[in-house]
């Protein structure tokens, strides 16, 4: 008797139906696992027959075959032993298998028939819906992230005995509901870090939220100890709420990278994500023999936090080049392409020398000649020219930390990036991929970034005193772009460009000297 069940798959960041026969013969006694399963799925042969038993089921001793189709695609991790187990105790006559075709199933088993949550539960659930399932069965942990899905049935077991139960229909197990809009605006204002706890530092303050507002990269340079960790933490805080469609996004790549652990829900939050500088290249970008997201598309929608830019590997900082402006990486292997979106806003700190004192206003700089500008030669030009802009922290004077003056807050500051973002929306509803000036095209930047004659002489000046490239004469449009619409000011004045070109202190020749 052939019984058939549905597991499912993920590629990337989406995931693909997986259907799971298996057929008792009475000619042998062997045990064929096919299509192409791994070493954690041929190992489940143990686990299932260890959880049959406990339950008081026997372990069929006939030729037994378990197809796992389509059979030439990749299947991997634990989280097929359970519809292995109910498929096989259904072609052996042990279980009606009526309802088991109605139903995606997915968990891995203890020994004593025990369920274990399992990883990429969200775009599983949303694969489900599409294809047009009753429902979706897997452990008790993992149902509330599961959930999220509207119009699907969400069934958690806590062991094998109670999906037996209910495919047996012995016991009613009522579907897990989450009302995700009410949890998701409850918490989007949650932040444990504000930048009213931050005393002067006024420029950089003004600086980030320039930042925030379009969407643009930004590299600060100061001495140990000015602040930048403690103002990069703080950004968050200040970026505009992301939508429910972007929260989505962002747990499903959680999702897939098993970070969201048990009875987990949706991502309310923009990510914030500060890899140590001995961070691989695989793990900033993604990658491995089993493709997992890497650091930068786990900021999607949110913040990559660089701190102590020249000690990352340059090798580790240029495969961020592409990302950067394709907002997503493409891991290639020979047997599978796949995608994972990379939309995030690449802040880092840097010493503006090994000593960390040059240009300081009060210690003196121990470095040899020319060691300032090899430690800064660390960081390819390239890269640097995709950093919009470039601020200089400088440290913060006694009179100014117990100073009295209540700062302005964050969600002050947020009123005014919302509104800024508010207006690029409008600029670019044409355009489905653009939603802020960072991410504006080449080909909008004449129509949208038209300077006067005053503002071309004056850009025309800032590119031959400090050599620009072509790259940054278009960050500086867009930066420029983002001030004015922080001033509420249709055209691109000559101040707003002029504030643009002073953020771009590293292009300067004789910044190291």
């Amino acid at each position: 008797m052939i019984v058939t069940t549905h597991g499912s798959t993920v590629q990337g960041v989406d995931a693909s139906l997986i259907s799971v026969e298996a057929n008792v013969l009475d000619n042998g006694f062997n045990f064929f696992m096919v299509g192409l399963p791994d070493s954690a799925i041929k190992e489940s042969i143990h686990r299932i027959e260890s959880a049959i038993k406990h339950y008081g089921y026997y372990f069929p001793r006939k030729k037994v075959v378990v197809n796992l189709a389509p059979g030439d695609v990749r299947k991997e991790g634990s989280a097929f032993d359970l519809p292995i187990t109910l498929t096989l105790l259904g072609a052996s006559g042990q279980l009606n298998p009526d309802k088991l075709a109605d139903y995606v199933i997915l968990g891995e088993l203890s020994l004593d028939g025990k369920l274990r949550p399992i990883k990429g539960v969200l775009p599983i659930a949303i694969e489900t819906r599409k294809r047009g399932f009753k429902g979706f069965i897997l452990p008790k942990q993992n149902a509330e992230e599961a959930a999220i899905v509207n119009n699907l049935d969400v069934i958690g077991v806590e062991s094998l005995m109670e999906a037996i139960d209910f495919i047996e229909g012995r016991k009613h197990i009522e579907p897990v509901h989450y009302d995700t809009r009410e949890y998701f605006f409850d918490a989007l204002n949650d932040f444990e870090e504000d930048f009213a706890e931050v005393q002067g530092q006024e420029n950089i303050k003004r600086a980030l939220e320039i930042a925030a507002a379009g969407g643009h990269n930004v590299v600060m340079i100061g001495p140990p100890g000015a602040g930048k960790t403690m103002l990069a933490k703080r950004i968050p805080s200040i970026l505009p709420p992301p939508t429910l469609q972007e929260a989505l996004e962002t747990t499903k790549i959680h999702s897939v990278a098993g970070l969201l652990g048990k009875n987990s829900r949706l991502v309310p939050k923009r990510p914030f994500r500060s890899p140590h500088h001995t961070v691989s290249d695989v793990a900033l970008v993604g990658g491995g023999s089993n493709p997992q997201p890497g650091e930068i598309s786990l900021a999607h929608n949110g913040v990559l936090f660089l701190d102590e830019l020249p000690e990352f590997k340059r090798t580790v900082l240029e495969v961020m080049r592409q990302p950067l402006e394709e907002r997503k990486v493409t891991i290639s292997r020979a047997r599978v392409t796949v995608d994972y979106p990379a939309n995030f806003m690449l802040v880092s700190s840097m010493n503006p020398c090994p000593c960390g004192y040059h240009n300081h206003p009060e210690k003196s700089c121990v470095c040899g000649p020319g060691v300032v500008q090899r430690y800064l030669n660390k960081i390819s030009g390239p890269l640097m020219d995709r950093i919009d802009l470039h601020v200089e922290v400088t440290p913060v004077s006694f009179d100014q930390m117990t100073s009295a003056v209540q700062t302005e807050s964050s969600e002050e500051i947020r009123k005014r990036v919302i509104q800024a973002r508010e207006i690029q929306e409008k600029r670019f509803e044409g355009y489905p991929k653009v939603h802020n000036n960072a991410m504006m095209p080449v080909e909008l930047l004449k129509k949208v970034c038209e300077l006067d004659v005053v503002g071309k002489n004056l850009l025309k000046m800032a590119m031959q005193k400090l050599g620009l490239s072509a790259r940054a004469y278009d960050r500086i449009l867009k930066v420029s772009r983002t001030i004015a619409d922080l001033a509420g000011s249709e055209k691109i004045l000559p101040e707003h460009l002029a504030e643009a070109i002073q953020y771009r202190s590293l292009d300067r020749e004789n910044w190291a000297n």
